[in-house]
């Protein structure tokens, strides 16, 4: 479902060039649960970026269900996007006029269904979310905020989801329901890729990369 290749990425710093990523494999299929860990600034949210055809990698090659995304036109890739990888962030990215509902639509703006509605709505029911439906994010907790970007990512049925911290502003019991939703949807067949610092979201995934320097220098079960 995703394979890095020798992916590296370097940025400009005000002592120079800056090592985000050196060299990093990475291979995730169908079915696998990956935790991404390590400490602050040691690329984990570029990574992702990278990863999800955010980011260019300035070596190396990133294919995601067989496609590389940045041999793609703008326009394609973000087709591609919308249609092959559910996003998931920390601070939710809701668009804070829309509707609950229309929040979980946006993902069809890029990629339209005639049955996007219904699936929207399914939505709404899996996560406890019918009666926001036509609430603003700033009516909402920050549980329901996150469910609502979750089922966002869910939209379109990707195959592969990327979460950056998806726990990090919630609860436990809040982020209860994230994880297992992200657990219950590799064990569908998916494929889900989450950066965390947290001892927690790591114990629902089944494996586990620890990153340092823009560098893998581990991988456990």
């Amino acid at each position: 479902m995703l394979t890095l290749n020798k992916v590296s990425k370097y940025y400009n710093g005000p002592e120079g060039m800056v090592r985000a990523l050196e060299k990093v494999s990475l291979t995730i299929s169908a079915g696998d649960f990956t935790s991404v860990r390590g400490p602050s600034g040691c690329g984990k949210s570029t990574l992702l970026l990278a990863a999800g055809g955010l980011q260019a990698p300035d070596e190396g090659s990133v294919t995601v269900d067989g496609i590389d995304p940045y041999s793609l036109s703008p326009d394609q890739r973000a087709r591609f996007r919308a249609s092959a990888i559910g996003f998931v962030f920390q601070q939710f990215h809701l668009v804070p006029y829309l509707s609950i509902l229309d929040n979980i639509l946006a993902p069809s703006i890029a990629l339209p269904s005639s049955e996007a509605h219904t699936r929207a709505e399914k939505l709404l029911a899996q996560f406890g979310l019918e009666s926001r439906a036509h609430h603003v994010p700033s009516e909402l907790s920050t549980g329901e905020r996150q469910r609502t970007a979750l089922a966002r990512a869910l939209l379109n049925k990707p195959g592969l989801i990327l979460a950056d911290e998806p726990t990090g502003n919630l609860d436990e019991d809040n982020a209860d329901i994230v994880l297992s939703s992200l657990k219950e949807f590799a064990d569908s067949g998916g494929a889900v890729l989450m950066v965390t610092h947290g001892e927690q979201a790591a114990s629902y995934a089944e494996d586990t990369v620890y990153l340092n320097k823009g560098a893998i220098v581990e991988k456990k079960k």
